[in-house]
């Protein structure tokens, strides 16, 4: 069978067999390495009173919030987009 993708879609590499994880969207198991996640800041405070509060002299905590999503959903979501084609494929020569 031929290769579709030269990393099998995976950032495994050689590492043999990788963790799961549960989609934060549908909770779909997606093993670990295939999972797309995405890291944000989050702050618990409205925006506009976090800038008032600052301004006071007031420490606004911000947490760091990783979600992982499994290839379909980040798709869906507009996280990863579908490439052209033309790009998907570039492998060899240009």
């Amino acid at each position: 069978m031929p290769k579709k993708r030269e990393n099998r879609g995976r950032h495994k590499g050689d590492k043999g067999k990788t963790g799961t994880v549960q989609c934060d969207n549908c909770g779909r198991i997606v093993p670990a390495d295939k999972a797309i996640c995405v890291t944000r800041w989050y702050s618990p405070v409205d925006p506009q009173l976090a800038r008032e509060l600052e301004k006071k002299g007031a420490i606004i905590p911000r947490y760091k919030i990783t979600k992982c999503y499994c290839v379909s959903c980040a798709v869906h979501y507009g996280i990863v987009k579908v490439r052209p084609s033309e790009e998907r494929k570039r492998r060899g020569i240009y």
